[in-house]
């Protein structure tokens, strides 16, 4: 074996480790610290924990890739994926039209809306419909309000409240019959403080879809959809959706 060989195969292996340590850097992903229960920060351990947290660590194991997780306000996410600075965003991010035309974007993983919130153990609501002629809490300006007085022929009961937590208390002590609100915040007031009190029910009402964000042309678009996809045909996408939210609303 000559010197000459030798120097050219240790070349090679130099360039083969070179380009596996190249290809093994982490992605830079980027979040919003403050959409609950999506992603938030746990005081106690100071680290980023919530559903969106739950699932790109399932995705990027089954994926096969690393990555360094940032922080960052929501608005600057697309901008940051345009440059180039991260590599991919989860954040309660709305697949749109004009997104999709400056970012790329995996499968739908959350079908979010609006639901409603009852109090445990009322058969008398299962949809929008039995709503008529009851006492129901929503948000002031918001689209659930504006849902319900276009769908409701009897809608003197809705009664708007200035925050999510008025209306909730507002249920629990029995001065509404009813919530309906954004479909992941009553879902997790009814997994945390409403636990054993409320409960939501029924299907999505306006429905949008939460995408994982990737910067235009990622070669990791495929192999996320296909973790999404297994996530789901296994189980596992639903035990981390009911460990934050509850059982999953109808299929319809």
């Amino acid at each position: 074996m000559t010197k000459t060989w030798l120097k050219t195969l240790g070349a090679a292996v130099a360039l083969s480790i070179s380009t596996t340590a190249l290809s093994a850097e982490p992605l830079r992903v980027a979040t919003d610290p403050s959409f609950v229960p999506f992603e938030m920060m746990d005081q106690e351990t100071g680290e980023m924990i919530g559903f969106d947290m739950e699932i790109i660590a399932e995705v990027a194991k089954r994926a096969g890739f690393e990555y360094d997780l940032n922080t960052m306000d929501f608005n600057g996410i697309i901008p940051a994926l345009q440059t180039g600075n991260i590599d991919m965003a989860i954040a309660g991010i709305t697949i749109t039209e004009e997104r999709e035309e400056i970012v790329d974007f995996s499968d739908p993983y959350y079908d979010s809306g609006l639901r409603i919130l009852k109090r445990a153990g009322d058969d008398s609501i299962s949809e929008v419909g039995d709503l008529e002629g009851k006492k129901v809490g929503t948000k002031i300006g918001s689209t659930s309000y504006d849902y319900l007085v276009k769908n409701l022929d009897d809608n003197d009961g809705v009664t708007p409240y200035p925050g999510s937590s008025d209306m909730y208390m507002a249920l629990m002590q029995g001065s509404v019959d009813a919530v309906f609100y954004d479909a992941p915040n009553v879902g997790y007031f009814a997994r945390t403080r409403g636990e054993g009190q409320v409960e939501t029910v029924g299907q999505l009402y306006e429905g949008q879809q939460y995408g994982i964000a990737l910067k235009n042309g990622s070669e990791w678009v495929d192999d996320v959809n296909e973790a999404l996809a297994a996530m789901k045909e296994d189980g596992t996408y639903e035990t981390i959706y009911e460990k934050w939210f509850g059982p999953m609303p109808d299929a319809n």
